[in-house]
């Protein structure tokens, strides 16, 4: 990655606010006052940026296992540097899985375990989270359980922490060098999941820089409702970046090396934002589709930036995106919705149908959060009449959980809010930063629990191992969007929330946090140990 030197393009809303309330004693009522429609900071390429919806998207390869023996596929993957190609005519180096930006797909049968050995051909620690994914502790990616590169010395160098958590050492660290295999059971419902890096202090960076990659899980039920499949059938992740003038990746880092000094300056405390929409790697890309519909499956995997999508055909029609599912598998029934609220870590499946869109035409993904180029992000452009045998049921699947507020065994609060850490400034859960060596958290496995949850600013909160359900925003209804069963929330600046689940599949060291990758690099996580 090249050493950061690009220059901002402007705060938006709290990005800058957060410095002043740092730095000049503002109030959180007066910062929240102006109500920012994104949180962080935004940096400015400094090379030529191609013209949108001229390059062909890209679809992630599928991974083979090596070996499917005895009901078990295994895979193979290394973590490593690589050029990618990003913007016509330039290779960008990158850290990845495979080579590649995002990382192959896996695609997996609901109940077949998966192992994935990981090997870390970088040169600094990793560790790898499956997010979404019910998975036993010791695989889940806890973000001490390093896998250090060879001619690493010390393990605690893969642990430098922030200002206000200098010193801390985590006696329960899981440490390996070179390798680490991970086991899957995948008794889950279906669903799109993702895997990228989880390491203590740099998941922000290391994300960024490219360790990113979907994973999807299908069953038989899913396959015989008839939604969209094979070519019509598309997965998107969706990541912001900047570049600098050699066409490298420009990043705010303090230690460009990510090897000591972790974090940002506090300008980007509340996160860092690029000004190149990427959809799977490319920039603002193009899709040939058929008058047809196609099945969208859309992650946000930027580190802070929001998107509000909808579809615009070229004459301003708004076209349904037809929801099928939510980030831990299909709901209940379609809902249809004309925009979709995306944070980062959360997921969406939906269904358009190009069906009356004119041959010849386009049908554009905007965000209606964005400004300039920030506004666009993929275009369709019909290119043919097709049959289409593709249908969407009134009823998608009958497996939701009917949890109830008389389930609850108890109700917890928690506040995701800016605070101080000792001499610098982070962000805080319930006042405190991460502390790995602390017990935040204990439920008992098969309790059911509300939390209710508080915002200063905009914060994705995730929960590690379990999905759940959103009870109500502010007091009132949840939004349309929050419909099925989740495992990221996107909580809006001064927003309160609650949500409901039960704590089931395994017992251990597990994790909530916020999913803004610079939040959670600066103190913002907490543990949940599940006993």
């Amino acid at each position: 990655m090249s050493e950061y030197g690009v220059e901002r393009r402007r705060v938006f809303g709290i990005g800058g606010a957060l410095g002043m309330l740092a730095a000049g004693g503002l109030t959180a009522s007066t910062v929240l006052a102006r109500r920012p429609a994104v949180t962080g900071a935004e940096l400015r390429s400094a090379v030529p940026l191609p013209v949108p919806y001229r390059t062909p998207l890209p679809v992630p390869t599928v991974l083979r296992p090596v070996d499917t023996a005895g009901g078990v596929d295994r895979y193979r993957v290394t973590q490593r540097a690589a050029r990618v190609p990003i913007l016509p005519g330039v290779d960008t180096p990158m850290w990845t899985y495979e080579g590649a930006f995002p990382g192959p797909t896996i695609e997996s049968r609901r109940g077949r375990p998966v192992t994935v050995t990981y090997r870390n051909e970088l040169p600094v620690p990793t560790v790898v989270h499956l997010h979404g994914g019910r998975t036993p502790a010791e695989s889940d990616g806890y973000p001490t359980d390093l896998v250090l590169p060879r001619g690493w010395r010390d393990p605690m160098d893969g642990m430098r922490h922030p200002a206000g958590m200098a010193g801390m050492a985590d006696p329960r660290a899981v440490v390996t060098r070179s390798t680490r295999t991970h086991t899957f059971p995948l008794d889950q419902r279906p669903t799109l999941l993702w895997y990228h890096d989880h390491r203590m202090d740099f998941t922000a960076p290391a994300i960024w820089r490219g360790l990113a990659g979907m994973h999807v899980v299908r069953d038989d039920a899913e396959d015989a409702l008839g939604l969209p499949a094979g070519p019509r059938e598309l997965p998107l992740m969706i990541t912001d970046r900047a570049f600098a003038a050699d066409g490298g990746l420009a990043y705010p880092a303090l230690d460009p090396t990510l090897r000591e000094r972790p974090g940002v300056p506090e300008r980007y405390l509340a996160g860092v934002l690029g000004d190149v929409i990427l959809v799977n790697g490319a920039p603002w890309p193009v899709h040939e589709v058929d008058a047809a519909r196609y099945r969208l499956r859309i992650l946000n995997a930027s580190n802070a930036r929001h998107y509000e999508l909808e579809a615009v055909t070229d004459d301003g029609r708004r076209l349904d995106l037809v929801q099928v599912g939510a980030d831990q598998g299909l709901l209940a029934a379609p809902v249809a919705q004309r925009r979709l609220p995306i944070a980062p870590a959360e997921r969406y499946d939906v269904v358009v149908d190009f069906a009356a869109v004119p041959v010849g035409s386009r049908v554009r993904l905007r965000n209606r959060l964005g400004t300039g180029r920030t506004r666009e992000v993929l275009a369709f452009r019909v290119a043919r009449k097709a049959a289409d045998r593709s249908r969407i049921p009134r009823v998608l699947s009958r497996d939701l959980p009917t949890w109830h507020r008389g389930d609850a065994v108890r109700v917890r609060d928690f506040a995701f809010r800016a605070g101080r850490m000792d001499s610098g400034h982070g962000w805080l859960i319930g006042g405190l930063p991460f502390d790995p060596a602390r017990s935040d958290v204990t439920a008992r496995l098969g309790d059911v629990e509300v939390w209710r949850l508080i915002a200063d600013v905009h914060h994705p909160v995730h929960l590690h191992l379990v999905g759940f359900r959103v009870l109500s925003r502010g007091g009132r209804r949840p939004l349309p969007t929050d419909v099925g069963l989740k495992d990221t929330i996107a909580l809006r600046p001064g927003e309160s929330a609650e949500i409901i689940t039960r704590f089931d599949g395994y017992r251990g060291r597990y994790l909530f946090h916020c999913h803004n990758a610079e939040h959670e690099d600066m103190g913002m996580m907490a543990n949940l140990d599940i006993v």
